[in-house]
């Protein structure tokens, strides 16, 4: 008997799980998950269940018979229900109340748009400490009451949700530290400054491909607003100004800071992004990515002082007059051409002689490969030496012997000579030059 349409689309939680562990259809899962439980992990009708649990894009629509959950899910921490078709946040918290042990949720991209969640059903999420809701467009109320009642709450990601603006709640979330609100038009200072009056343990916020125009705030403020925060990611914002970017030394416990791809670096080449940025930034050991070393840091520091110095007083950053007080005023770096020379040599292949430029990188190798081409030389192979003019006389030509060793090791000038001579002419000795 075929299934209904009804059927088709209804997949519960329970029946997914039972599907997904059967060892009948996943025999490897046994062995396994077995590995991964606690000595005590609850068995049923079969099923080892692991208490890190994947279901993503697994058309779940319900939960499913509670006692079910229950007896599968005692031991479950990490539950990841993204990519789902659960509408309905009752049947989301039927399966959270059953697993008492849960501290990770990810509901990403679930259809919950416009579905609030009943502050009086929120007791059920009590335990969690990560808590992923990307891509799903709830709104901030429904944060807020989810928050409110997540004492333990950790980590919290709000990207992709079409944010706009921030509605600040009265009520703080103590613990969070690690905010994830990227892909959001957060475009203004003053919506992220709300986060800061939220979530006041703060120690990593991220707002990549927000569009975040400028750092508009008092130092004052800004040490009020996230006093814990060490880590600040702004890639691919709008910030097109020096002065934001120096408030951030006001954020008193900042270490690291990621600003790929803002329209403000865009005038500079690389190495000079990285110098002024980590020249303005004393207190910053991490920048994207990258660990600043006292070296680095010194370096930056004087390229900063050289970069601004020809500027008019009233054009001097003031940063400028904290690192000469340091350094004092340095003079402009000698114009060094680091163009590698490539000297011209006379080579002589019997009566003929051509005028070679020849590159010192390349090994003796690669020079008998381009003398053959260039005087049609025979396959049986030549032999090379060299003809320092000024030391010929005194100590003869010296053989090129070993193919792998490089011709700038020989001290090679303009107007010295190599001689190519066929490896079937007897051997040469310093009365044939």
């Amino acid at each position: 008997m075929e299934s209904s349409s009804d059927e088709k689309e209804t997949r519960t939680f329970v029946q997914v799980i039972t599907e997904k562990y059967d060892p009948e259809y996943y025999p490897y899962c046994l062995g396994i998950a077995v590995l991964s439980l606690p000595p005590l992990s609850p068995v049923k009708d079969g099923l080892f269940l692991p208490n890190f649990i994947i279901l993503d894009h697994c058309g779940i629509t319900k939960a499913g018979d509670r006692s079910d959950i229950a007896a599968f899910c005692a031991h479950v921490k990490y539950l990841d229900l993204s990519n789902n078709q659960l509408n309905d946040w009752a049947e989301i918290c039927t399966i959270v109340s059953n697993i008492p042990h849960l501290n990770f949720l990810n509901l990403s991209t679930n259809p919950l748009r416009n579905v609030e969640l009943e502050p009086s059903m929120a007791h059920v999420f009590s335990g969690l400490r990560k808590l992923v809701l990307n891509n799903m467009h709830i709104s901030w109320d429904t944060v807020h009451t989810l928050t409110q009642h997540t004492p333990e709450l950790e980590e919290l990601f709000l990207c992709l949700n079409g944010y706009g603006t921030v509605s600040e709640s009265h009520a703080t979330c103590p613990l969070l530290r690690l905010l994830y609100i990227s892909d959001n038009p957060l475009h203004k200072w003053a919506e992220v400054r709300k986060l800061g009056r939220m979530y006041p343990s703060l120690c990593t916020l991220v707002m990549i491909n927000n569009g975040l125009e400028s750092v508009d705030d008092t130092q004052e403020a800004l040490q009020h607003l996230f006093p814990e925060l060490q880590t600040i990611n702004l890639k691919n914002s709008a910030i097109s100004k020096w002065e934001d970017i120096d408030r951030l030394n006001f954020l008193p416990k900042l270490k690291e800071v990621k600003a790929i791809g803002i329209p403000l670096l865009q005038q500079y080449t690389r190495q000079e992004r990285h110098s002024l940025f980590v020249a303005r930034l004393p207190s910053v050991t991490v920048l994207n990515g990258a660990p600043i070393t006292d070296k680095d840091r010194e370096d930056s520091e004087r390229f900063f002082i050289r970069y601004y110095q020809n500027l008019p007083e009233q054009e001097l950053p003031q940063r400028y007059h904290t690192l000469v007080s340091k350094y004092g005023h340095l003079e402009p770096l000698a114009d060094i051409d680091l163009t590698p020379h490539i000297p011209m040599v006379n080579v002589r292949f019997g009566e003929r002689v051509e005028v070679v430029s020849l590159r010192l990188d390349q090994t003796v190798s690669d020079l008998k490969k381009k003398l053959k081409a260039l005087l049609q030389l025979p396959n049986k192979g030549v032999r090379l030496f060299y003809i320092n003019q000024e030391d010929c006389s005194v100590f003869g030509p010296e053989e090129l012997k070993f193919s792998s060793r490089a011709l700038h090791s020989y001290g090679i000038q303009d107007g010295d000579e190599i001689l190519v001579v066929p490896k079937d002419k007897s051997r040469c000795s310093s009365s044939n030059f």
